[in-house]
């Protein structure tokens, strides 16, 4: 049993380790358009063109994870969301071949576009899949036993929308550590006007995820996690107010922090809520974990993995850690 939810906290860093990491770097993408010239969209471009592969890296390893560790989570949500992941696939693949091929163009309007497109639909398909899943899916003997359309309601349309605010402010708050001048000053008006769209949004999704699921506030309430599910959303209001006022000092580090702790208050909460169901409202962690030499098999393997790709992407961070300055690159 222990070993099953350590693997379940790895899972859930490396998860959490992709959507800031990955997240920031779509946002760039989302906020392509606002660039008021070629030179500004270089500047954008150049900001994630280092590290946007290497932050890829913890999608590939999650994904291998989860259907080493979790096999049963894996075949059930990956035929009850067959349509949002291939999207979702199909969105970073559609970006990643506009990233290459704008950096070898001469024109380069039709590629602007097209990585703008990837980026949201990438976005927006990673949304839809994480509101199919919250919503529950239809398990029998085993099996998903629901329609390939399921996952398509409201609930799952809003929970897109808001991820495509939110990655976007990851965005522009990153945007304001690594860019100089009208770039920084553009990106940083952006993140205001973001955080209280997002802040409405999280909001919004508080109060509808129970009344969509109604088995959720029987599980808040339950003990012990009454005793401390309560601290992820005041984490998440201290980090939304630290946001807003270290925007309006102008400060260049803390925005991006604060809107990390904004996501991960978010991300906690909902595994609060949802624990101990792996595939709600059937589906429990100890009923998908693989059997226990499965599991110790692979710790092996991610106790040698993990730290190699955590240290790469800290060395990746160290050496493009300065800001990023039209045609000249970094500084």
């Amino acid at each position: 049993m222990d070993l099953v939810h350590l693997w379940l906290c790895l899972v859930g860093l490396v998860i959490i380790l992709y959507v800031v990491l990955d997240g920031f770097s779509l946002g760039v993408g989302m906020l392509f358009p606002t660039a008021r010239n070629e030179e500004e969209r270089d500047v954008l471009m150049n900001s994630i063109a280092p590290i946007w592969d290497a932050n890829q890296t913890w999608l590939v390893f999650g994904g291998g994870a989860l259907f080493a560790t979790f096999p049963m989570v894996y075949t059930i949500l990956f035929s009850a969301l067959y349509i949002p992941l291939l999207t979702f696939i199909f969105g970073l693949i559609f970006r990643g071949v506009a990233f290459e091929f704008r950096a070898n163009s001469t024109r380069k309007t039709k590629w602007n576009r097209a990585f703008f497109l990837g980026s949201v639909v990438a976005v927006f398909a990673q949304g839809i899949t994480l509101g199919g899943y919250i919503s529950g899916t239809t398990v029998v003997d085993g099996h998903f036993a629901g329609g390939p359309f399921d996952w398509l309601h409201a609930f799952s349309v809003m929970v897109g929308l808001a991820l495509i605010a939110g990655y976007s402010l990851l965005g522009a708050t990153y945007l304001i550590i690594k860019t100089t001048g009208t770039v920084q000053e553009r990106a940083r008006r952006q993140a205001f006007w973001l955080a209280l769209v997002v802040g409405g949004f999280m909001l919004l999704v508080s109060v509808w995820t129970p009344v969509h699921d109604p088995s959720i506030p029987a599980r808040w309430f339950s003990v012990p996690r009454v005793y401390f599910i309560w601290t992820f959303p005041l984490l998440g209001v201290v980090a939304f107010f630290t946001l807003l006022k270290s925007l309006m000092a102008k400060k260049s580090v803390t925005p991006f922090l604060s809107a990390i702790v904004l996501f991960i208050s978010a991300y906690l909460g909902l595994l609060a809520a949802l624990y101990p169901y792996a595939i709600p409202p059937a589906v429990t962690v100890l009923e998908a974990a693989s059997q226990r030499e499965t599991l110790i098999f692979t710790l092996w393997g991610a106790c040698l993995v993990l730290p190699v790709v955590l240290g790469y992407t800290i060395y990746s961070y160290w050496v493009f850690r300065g800001k990023v300055v039209a045609e000249e690159g970094y500084h």
